[in-house]
């Protein structure tokens, strides 16, 4: 098998069937609060992509070259959590520079790409699974299009719920919570597809 074919194998396997938020549900919280409109869960899932790729190559190099030599391996989560916050800073500056009306949109859910621990899981799983560079990337990128393709499902689900009528009980997180739930399961369909 060609490297072309591993990798779209790879990410299809890490976007769709092991999808990092119905899957392994890291990430909910930008997952459930900037998901109310689609343009804005595309921005947000835009910048989760840019963010993870980017901060696995980086943690992948300070481990392999850094980390590991100097036998620094417990040193991993906070190093890892210093990349990440300074990577997300870097996206909030190009973003309020480029595109203000983008960074207004996605207000304090920017931020929390810091704290996201889709993120933090990706740069921590590859590290700990020993995975070379192309296998780093293959994961890291397929792990972040599957939550852009999660997030903006899920706004394009809540921004028809919101014509709909729904009972009193439901309004709110609780048919967002219900929606989610079906979408896991809908997900969870694809662990039966085999390559």
């Amino acid at each position: 098998m060609n490297f072309f074919a591993a990798f779209l194998l790879g990410l299809i396997n890490y976007a769709l069937i092991d999808n990092v938020v119905l899957g392994r549900f890291l990430g909910l919280c930008p997952f459930l609060g900037v998901s109310r409109k689609t343009s804005t869960a595309a921005g947000m899932g835009t910048a989760v992509v840019v963010v993870i790729t980017l901060s696995s190559a980086i943690t992948f190099a300070i481990n392999k070259f850094i980390l590991l030599p100097l036998d620094m391996v417990y040193m991993r989560t906070i190093v890892f959590i210093l990349i990440i916050a300074a990577l997300v800073q870097s996206v909030e500056i190009i973003l309020k520079k480029k595109i203000p009306s983008l960074y207004n949109a996605l207000g304090v859910y920017l931020p929390l790409i810091t704290t996201n621990c889709a993120v933090l899981g990706v740069a921590i799983d590859s590290a700990q699974k020993e995975m070379g560079f192309g296998e780093t990337m293959i994961f890291s990128v397929g792990t972040a299009v599957g939550f852009l393709i999660a997030i903006v499902v899920m706004a394009g689900i809540r921004e028809r719920i919101e014509h709909n009528r729904i009972p009193e009980a439901f309004k709110g997180m609780p048919i967002v919570l219900v929606a989610a739930g079906l979408m896991a399961i809908a997900f969870f369909g694809f662990k039966g597809v085999s390559f």
